[in-house]
């Protein structure tokens, strides 16, 4: 009788033990997809302002189409990218656009003094700062889901229920990498 209270104990111990370990890993699920909804709507943000900053820059660099074009179309790439590694794709291209962009603007002052481009670049730039901390949210919840996924035993529970680990948003900026060059 002792033994069929100790397997049913057991028993149940393993069931709660289940339980939480699938409520974790549905939470961490959720967790992930509201950070990724927070990175959209930051991005959303970022590509609502170029549009406004292009139609500024055209009155004063109408011969650059070349390079305006690059950021309208790296823009709607970007707008159009279906989950994380193609929007990390993309969301690269538009950097590297408008990187291209903000150079450009340098060579005419009087665009540099224009107060609109200056609004435009300053929200811009906010927003860049938004998109990194929704970054960072999105990246910490990822984290936290694919150790839950990946580490045992929960990676027992997670498998039984096809819980996936989740890519990371990373937006790598070449510029941020180099070597800085020092010359006297």
């Amino acid at each position: 009788m002792i033994i069929i209270y100790i397997i049913l104990g057991l028993t149940i111990l393993a069931g709660l033990y289940f339980a939480s370990t699938y409520n974790r890993l549905v939470r961490a699920r959720a967790m992930v997809e509201e950070g990724w909804s927070g990175v959209d709507v930051q991005l959303k943000k970022r590509y609502n302002v170029i549009p406004n900053l292009l139609e500024t820059v055209k009155g004063y660099a109408a011969h650059e189409q070349d390079t305006l074009n690059k950021v309208i179309a790296a823009r709607n790439a970007a707008q159009g990218a279906e989950g994380v590694s193609a929007q990390q794709a993309a969301e690269q291209q538009l950097s590297t656009a408008l990187s291209g962009f903000f150079a450009l603007a340098e060579a005419y002052p009087d665009l540099k003094a224009n107060q609109n481009f200056m609004q435009l670049q300053g929200e811009l730039s906010k927003i860049e700062g938004d998109i990194e901390k929704a970054r960072r949210y999105y990246n910490g919840t990822v984290r936290e889901n694919n150790i839950l996924v990946e580490s045992f035993p929960s990676n027992v529970v997670a498998g039984m229920f096809k819980f996936y680990i989740s890519d990371f948003f990373e937006l790598e900026n070449e510029e941020e990498r180099a070597l800085p060059q020092v010359k006297f």
